[in-house]
């Protein structure tokens, strides 16, 4: 049985290639993305080793919070006190086991090129490292050793690394751009240097100052970032880091080993680099998924072509038991080979990724490929298991076989209770999938999420599941117009993909899982994008908003700079800070609210913005109503520090729904002393006067000091970037999901293909009625279009619904949303499924046209 399982394999290797391919791309992602998550955590580990051989132990200041409670006041400008200086460095050396203490600056620096005027950052948008240049006795920086000029020596000079200096444009004696936290500053390009730390490595650039410089920048005059401390040969480092944490100043200061350190960063590295393998795992599921469909059609249709030699099999004395095992062994092969293959490609993929990632600012660490054994076993593994699985179902159908039924009869079409039982369970599970999906709807906040995805899933399932139920009234209502369009071969293609219901929903439900995702998706993004533009264009009727890529915001001096400037004729700040109510979070808007309806429209259904000031709060009326807040309400809110933080509000006004002010609105003297010092706000909203927009830009951009770290964006530029983040992620879905089309489209070929020679007599007759070859391919291109066409009705339709359905949950999250219907993108999501028909169509319609007349007529 096992030498027939292998005959059967190579015999019908053309017929099982398509299967095979599905296969192959399903462990190729599997294997591929694994391969790319050890390749790019080693390279990181390794980069973190490179970097910290010489650290025995770190010294850096204590931030947690018993530490903060204990320590001083903090200073004016925000910046702690550090007691990390001279002295405490001095004090180290002395402790026994200690080579040499490196004392060491860091921070954010945030670089421009030479001639870019758009003020477009080098290296990383989040910051690059800034640090101090740490001269040994031979006065060098083995950290960062020089590669041409000198290393910085005073406030006006700077040293980078060699690879930012060229993305730059930058050469030795140039000026260069830079920001830290404020406006522009201009440095003296005197060194170019290299370096092995891992953020410079991974994309990030480098700035080298003085110490003296550096300290002035990043923490204060006489301050230190971290001491860094060496350890004589033969001293343990554990006992070491114990005597060092001795000599500090306690609660102000912690002492980490090297050991310690490197675990923890490659803990980190492991958490910030565990997102994309997961992503990309999930889409390789859903194209395994896709693939299990093709391998059940596959299987049915050799398992009923071959129903006269599994009889005969039977009659020379197989058991049931043989049968089904040598089909799986088949199966298995089957599966073993394609995942073989799968894995081959997913090195390809792997190695693929990594400069494909980098080439869109991912910013992934250089290092050699790391195969091991998780990938090859998972991609077997996963490729034989879904091979199987899937062709256990069709064996079944061949363990019923018997001689006497095999010989006589000729493929019987499914029992009507088979489907009767078939379409029960496939309306009980899609009820049960919109059931959960409406329950989730009801839910006020992201506890929904899950809920959604699982009523979404099975809604799909059961659609899958009573998909040929659904293929007859669909591909009957095609046949109307294709029989009309192009007569007899129109009919005959209607009649060929209605005549096995199983097999046309089964091929066309590649399709539909695919276009369910791709639809849903692409309704929920462009929703979710017009609600954005709509609020923008409703809310906000200033021209331009100003925010920073810094974290910490903007200086609330520079609103009353900006209004002071001709043609402005309002500015606002805005800040928030996170509250608490009955368990439930939320965040309070903060701003001069008498100088807000400059910038916003901001309408009130009860109480006006004069009632807006020390605990008196205005409420949106969303918020309003989801609470039964009222006017006169008092209302608690907890702002998280301690005791004093619980405050007792009054709801003064409520307004309605506002994009700009947000749930609830406050005068900023009740949010400050809840913010962290000193007090920034978020963004600043400016309106120009009627006509003189012109130039207010760059007027805006130089008030300012035309630092880099702003961004002054009118309604237009926020459009695009919301635009540009939804239209990011829907793309980068359409090229995973890509892969589950060209699944789909395998499906179609491979079921037309295998139903060519299943029907072989059957066009040898049409062929010797008078058929010619040409209505012969026609006949076949229009059962690919027919099946096509009822996978993409099926697949969008269930997506819109879906994406319908879902609608209130996306409501609970953003109050002003509305489902749109991209009608460009679905149509073109048709017309695609239409080409996909008739592409997958071109080799089996070929192939069918070319068969002998007498040939096919006297085939068995």
């Amino acid at each position: 049985m096992l030498r027939t399982a292998l005959r059967n394999l190579f015999a019908h290797k053309a017929r099982l290639m398509m299967t095979a391919l599905a296969v192959v791309l399903g462990t190729a992602f599997v294997s591929g993305t694994l391969i790319f998550s050890d390749t790019v955590s080693t390279a990181y580990q390794n980069a973190m080793t490179t970097s910290l051989k010489d650290v025995a132990v770190s010294v850096t200041n204590d931030r947690t919070p018993s530490a903060a409670a204990r320590s001083e006041k903090e200073p004016a400008d925000g910046k702690p006190t550090s007691v990390l200086n001279d002295q405490l460095a001095q004090k180290l050396r002395a402790v026994p086991g200690v080579a040499s203490v490196r004392s060491t600056v860091d921070g954010a620096v945030f670089l421009v090129g030479k001639d870019n005027e758009d003020n477009q950052l080098l290296g990383d948008e989040r910051g690059n490292k800034g640090t101090n240049y740490v001269p040994g006795k031979d006065g060098k920086d083995g950290t960062y050793p020089l590669k041409e000029g000198r290393y910085p020596a005073a406030a006006a000079e700077i040293a980078l690394d060699a690879k930012t200096a060229a993305a730059g444009g930058y050469k030795i004696g140039d000026s260069v751009r830079l920001a830290i936290d404020g406006p522009t500053l201009h440095k003296k390009l005197v060194g170019l240097v290299g370096t092995d730390d891992p953020k410079v490595t991974a994309g990030a650039g480098l700035a080298l100052f003085d110490t003296a410089t550096a300290q002035k920048l990043f923490t204060g005059p006489g301050q230190y970032g971290e001491l860094v401390l060496a350890a004589t040969p033969g001293t343990d480092d554990r006992a070491l880091t114990a005597e060092v944490q001795q000599a500090l100043p306690k609660d102000r200061a912690k002492a980490t080993s090297g050991a310690e350190l490197a675990a923890d960063q490659a803990k980190m590295i492991a958490a910030e680099s565990d997102a994309m393998p997961r992503t990309l795992l999930s889409f390789a599921g859903i194209a395994l998924f896709i693939g299990v469909f093709i391998i059940v059609n596959t299987f049915s249709m050799l398992i009923a072509q071959r129903r006269r030699e599994i009889a005969l099999l039977r009659a020379l004395g197989a058991s049931r038991r043989q049968v089904v095992r040598a089909v799986l062994a088949e199966a298995g092969l089957l599966g073993l080979v394609s995942s073989a293959l799968g894995f081959a490609l997913g090195v390809g993929i792997a190695l693929g990724l990594r400069p494909l990632l980098n080439a869109s600012g991912a910013g992934l660490p250089d290092g050699p490929p790391v195969i091991g054994a998780a990938p090859v076993f998972s991609s077997l593994a996963v490729g034989v298991l879904v091979t199987v699985l899937a062709a256990w179902l069709p064996t079944r159908k061949a363990a019923k076989i018997t001689p006497i039924e095999a010989l006589s009869t000729a493929e019987e079409p499914p029992a009507p209770r088979s489907l009767v039982l078939r379409n029960s369970i496939g309306a009980a599970v899609t009820a049960l999938g919109v059931a959960i999906m409406l329950y989730a709807s009801t839910l006020r906040d992201l506890t929904g999420l899950t809920p959604a995805m699982t009523g979404a899933v099975l809604t799909m399932a059961g659609t899958v599941i009573l998909a040929p139920l659904l293929s007859r009234p669909l591909i009957a209502l095609a046949g109307n117009v294709t029989s009309r369009l192009f007569g007899i071969t129109g009919k005959l293609a209607e009649q060929n993909a209605v005549r096995n219901p199983r097999r046309t929903a089964a091929t066309a439900s590649a399709l539909v899982i695919g276009l369910v995702l791709i639809t849903g998706m692409t309704v929920i993004g462009k929703s979710v994008q017009q609600t954005l533009d709509k609020a923008v264009a409703k809310d906000f009727k200033g021209d331009y908003q100003i925010t920073t890529r810094l974290f910490e915001g903007l200086d609330p001096k520079m609103s009353r700079q900006v209004a002071q400037l001709p043609g402005v004729v309002g500015a606002a700040g805005i800040r928030s800070v996170d509250y608490g109510n009955d368990g439930k979070y939320g965040q309070m808007t903060a701003t001069d609210v008498n100088r807000l309806h400059e910038v916003t429209d901001l309408h009130f259904v009860s109480g006006s913005s004069d009632s807006v000031h020390g605990e008196d709060v205005a409420v949106s009326q969303s918020k309003a109503k989801a609470k039964g807040w009222k006017t006169g309400d008092t209302v608690k809110a907890d702002f998280f520090l301690g005791k004093k933080s619980m405050r007792k509000l009054k709801v003064a006004a409520i307004y309605q729904d506002n994009h700009t002010a947000g749930d609830m609105l406050a005068d900023t003297a009740l949010v400050d002393p809840y913010l962290l010092k000193p007090v920034k706000d978020s963004k600043i909203l400016v309106r120009a006067a009627s006509g003189k927009t012109d130039g207010l830009e760059k007027e805006i951009r130089d008030a300012l000091g035309n630092s880099p770290l702003l961004k002054v964006q009118d309604k237009d530029d926020l459009r695009r970037e919301k635009a540009g983040e939804a239209d990011t992620v829907l793309n980068m879905t359409y090229g995973l999901l890509g892969m589950s089309m060209v699944i789909a489209v395998l499906a179609v070929i491979n079921t037309l293909a295998m139903s060519v020679v299943e029907r072989t007599r059957e066009i040898g007759m049409l062929r010797a009625i008078g058929l010619s070859r040409s209505g012969i391919q026609q006949m076949v291109r229009l059962e690919s279009v027919a099946i096509s066409l009822f996978g993409a009705v099926l697949g969008i339709g269930v997506g819109v619904f879906v994406a319908w359905v879902g609608s209130g949950l996306a409501d609970q999250a953003l109050p002003t949303y509305e489902m749109a219907l991209p009608w460009d993108r679905l149509g073109l999501f048709f017309l695609i499924t239409l080409a996909v028909g008739v592409l997958a169509a071109l080799w089996p319609a070929h192939r069918a046209s070319r068969l002998n007349i007498l040939k096919s007529i006297t085939a068995q």
